[in-house]
């Protein structure tokens, strides 16, 4: 297959490098970088220095820079195009692969921030928005990108409404080290993808404030509650959520130490800033940017989800850490599975 990878962050990379590295497919993969000079120390170096130190790139990975206007000459003839931007730059990307006819897939994970009178949207719906003419899906799941680099084992969804996008994936990416299963629930692998993020940041805090074990076990299991309802309200299937892109991408996420969702909630239960938080980190913690949205959009449907509130607050500076945990553990009883 012919696979262009369009950004070349930690994630873009991994699944690049993944690709080009599978002894059993002989897939001609590029990694496109929006930066020129990065592009060039990557070729140079044979390693991204900047988000994956360390990691060599195999020799049969192609580096590109093209400038974005002349993504057309990239993408010609490509068999699958992956989309491996920040959520934030989802919406420009795609406007410039309007009118592509190959299978394409994005891997970022969260909801669009939301402008002011307008709700927050996940990455289908800004895809049904900017160009609904593409045969469109996800690449998501519990997956960190060094990982995924170094070659342990791994395994992700791909998720799309189009058996053609799902199968493209498949055949991608499928590997001796990395499995990929196919799903055609694409809101609820979606949601799941996002929301995750958020709860990873109370996960943080959790352990950050060296509550225990047994809390941060309820706050997973209640965030997976959380986030069913969510995705329910918004037309998902509940199984997708005790799968690969629910309940396995939130354990990654809220107990790994690779997870920049949780080190922004440690840096907070240290007594850091938001800003000084964000700032030690390097890269996007998209938790950090979707949680209002997540919120916004939950309380449009009606859905209950006072752990995504309570990181809210905290993000706001609306409550402190402890202020935080007290509020969740003094709200009135309920039954469990509500």
């Amino acid at each position: 297959m012919k696979i262009i990878v369009l950004g070349a962050g930690a994630w873009g990379t991994a699944l690049a490098l993944s690709a080009a590295s599978n002894p059993l497919a002989r897939h001609a993969v590029t990694l496109w970088a929006r930066d020129a000079a990065q592009a060039r120390s990557m070729q140079a170096q044979r390693e991204n220095a900047r988000y994956l130190a360390g990691v060599a790139l195999p020799p049969a990975l192609r580096i590109s820079a093209l400038p974005l206007d002349q993504l057309d000459q990239l993408v010609a003839g490509a068999d699958l195009l992956i989309v491996a931007t920040p959520m934030a730059g989802l919406r420009g990307m795609l406007t410039h692969l309007r009118g592509c006819r190959m299978p394409l897939a994005w891997l970022c994970k969260g909801f669009e921030a939301a402008h002011p009178g307008e709700l927050g949207l996940l990455a289908h719906e800004v895809q049904a928005q900017v160009a609904p003419e593409l045969m469109a899906g996800v690449l998501s799941g519990p997956s960190f990108a060094l990982e995924v680099a170094r070659g342990q084992p791994a395994a992700l969804v791909a998720a799309s409404a189009h058996e053609a996008v799902r199968c493209a994936l498949v055949t991608a990416f499928h590997s001796p080290t990395l499995r990929v299963y196919a799903n055609d629930d694409l809101v609820g692998v979606e949601v799941g993808g996002a929301v995750k993020n958020v709860l990873a940041i109370a996960s943080g805090l959790c352990d950050g404030l060296n509550l225990g074990l047994n809390a941060r076990a309820a706050l997973i299991t209640r965030g997976l509650a959380e986030m069913t309802r969510l995705g329910l309200a918004l037309g998902a299937r509940s199984d997708t959520f005790m799968g690969l892109s629910g309940l396995g991408d939130l354990v990654l996420t809220a107990t790994g130490d690779l997870s920049r969702n949780r080190q922004v909630g440690l840096a907070l239960a240290r007594g850091q800033t938001l800003q000084e938080a964000v700032a030690s980190l390097g890269h996007v913690a998209e938790g950090v940017y979707c949680a209002r949205t997540v919120v916004q959009r939950a309380a449009c449907l009606g859905v209950e989800m006072p752990i995504a509130q309570a990181v809210v607050a905290l993000l706001d500076g609306r409550l402190q850490p402890a202020q935080a945990v007290a509020l969740l553990m003094g709200r009135e009883p309920a039954a469990e599975l509500t």
